[in-house]
């Protein structure tokens, strides 16, 4: 799952920012750009062979070993192949390096973004280079196109130790994005912040100039796609905060980026759905649904999805904005759909239920709650979860609606359902965040602090939310 327009990237500034650190300078450079690298060097020193030490004692060439880590966790990446361009290899990793100058290093490993960058290890004799696996990003909100918020990808599961901690200041109402090691975030009073997953510290802030702000950007290779609430579609670069362009919509937006073939899906306040090309800058359609719209938008296949406050689901062919179907979800629906196994779940607000549609249009069932569903649902191996007002956490099968199991949470769920490595997360209005067995229902985690969505990360560590502040936690050793 991911964008398919997705391409490698690399943030330069935390490259600057980790060879700086330790001594040594670069710049980026390479056909394959993406992936963010962070390059560093250490006081490593590879033991030498007979012939290193020869090629070191000539006195214009050092010997310089070049690491390979995976940037989430830490770890050594296995079967990475390395090249350093005009520097002799002298074993898998170890090359005679001309002293002084900075060398394209190109490095490439199974089911990681290959990367190059521009290294000089100055007086070191080792530097390391950061890959980062795409499945293990967190993209866009629902984690993928389908809004599934199912992210089996990381394998990360409680007990967990709290890595760092800070406040931003206001309401965070929607969870992070996070990508090649930065957390991208905005909260309620319209300040949007890159976070470094690492410690917490902001790397850039900007201003949306908007209050009560209430989506989660998306990840677009170097950019950076944010829906403000007055009315914008702001593209960022990504390493540095800054705005590229912007474009208006007629009404205010609460729908999350969706992103794929560079175009982003959006609805708005004035019943407005759009078809925004990224790369030309122009609408390619615009759907007059003639209902205020707060979701967001799920695709699947060729078709768009997306609930209104007119209380219906509405289907539109992708490529053109024509209506396909539209059904009644029996009362305004707020939050996102989730389509999975050719089906759409559909959070029906005020009657207090979920609804089920195959993706051609034809009703399934419905569970009701008897309070209020503002929760987005979230789905994993043919079952569906989802919160209510009613202070219980659902897990439904897919296929018919039966309920496998439920649980008492302790306070109104408004935000919705994640599932994390088998483990399903919600957040309460009761201030604290619940992960539960996806299977079973048994409790597994509680943390102290939440609200609205609990949950978003990356393969080494997850973000979890309270009010205004958010945590890092990571598996206890």
């Amino acid at each position: 799952m991911g964008f398919a327009s997705r391409r490698p990237f690399a943030i330069w500034a935390l490259a600057v920012l980790a060879l700086a650190a330790s001594g040594c300078g670069g710049s980026r450079h390479g056909a394959q750009t993406g992936a963010q690298t962070s390059a560093r060097s250490s006081a490593t020193t590879p033991t030498p062979t007979s012939t290193s030490a020869s090629i070191h004692n000539r006195g214009t060439v050092g010997i310089v070993a070049v690491k390979v880590v995976d940037g989430d966790t830490g770890k050594s990446v296995p079967g990475a192949r390395v090249r350093v361009r005009d520097a002799r290899r002298l074993g898998a990793s170890s090359f005679a390096w001309p002293r002084g100058r900075s060398e394209l290093v190109s490095v490439a490993a199974p089911h990681y973004t290959p990367v190059a960058v521009r290294l000089s290890p100055g007086k070191s004799r080792s530097v390391t280079v950061r890959l980062f696996s795409p499945a293990g990003q967190w993209l866009m909100y629902g984690v993928n196109p389908a809004r599934t918020q199912d992210q089996s990808a990381i394998r990360l599961r409680p007990p967990f130790r709290i890595a760092w901690g800070r406040s931003l200041g206001a309401l965070l109402e929607f969870p992070a994005v996070v990508d090649d090691g930065v957390a991208y975030l905005s909260n309620a009073a319209g300040e949007l912040f890159a976070l470094s997953m690492r410690n917490g510290r902001t790397l850039w802030k900007f201003d949306l100039h908007t209050s009560a702000e209430a989506s989660s950007p998306a990840v677009l290779g170097a950019d950076l796609v944010v829906h403000s609430k007055s009315g914008r579609v702001d593209v960022l670069a990504r390493a540095s905060g800054r705005l590229l362009w912007s474009r208006s919509t007629e009404g205010e937006i609460e729908s999350s980026p969706v992103v794929e073939n560079g175009v982003d899906y959006l609805g708005d306040w004035s019943g407005h759905v759009y078809a925004l090309d990224l790369r030309t800058r122009r609408f390619r359609w615009i759907y007059d649904d003639g209902c205020k719209i707060t979701a967001s938008v799920a695709l699947s296949g060729n078709t768009v999805f997306l609930g209104d406050y007119c209380g219906r689901i509405v289907a539109l062919q992708r490529r053109t904005g024509r209506l396909l179907w539209s059904r009644s979800a029996g009362s305004p629906v707020y939050g996102a759909s989730a389509v999975a196994a050719g089906r759409v779940f559909v959070p029906s607000r005020d009657a207090g239920a979920l609804y089920a549609f195959s993706t051609g249009g034809a009703y399934l069932w419905d569970i009701h709650t008897g309070d209020t569903v503002y929760s987005a649902p979230a789905v994993w191996r043919g079952r569906v979860y989802f919160g209510s007002y009613d202070g219980e956490l659902y897990c439904v099968s897919a296929a018919s609606g039966a309920v496998i199991w439920q649980l008492p949470v302790g306070g109104r769920i408004s935000g919705s359902a994640t599932v994390v490595d088998g483990v399903v997360y919600v957040g309460s209005f009761e201030h604290r965040i619940v992960g539960a067995d996806a299977r079973t229902g048994r409790i597994l985690f509680s943390f102290p602090h939440g609200e609205y969505v609990a949950v978003s990360g990356d393969r080494g560590r997850l973000l979890l939310y309270g009010w205004s502040s958010l945590w890092a936690v990571e598996p206890r050793r």
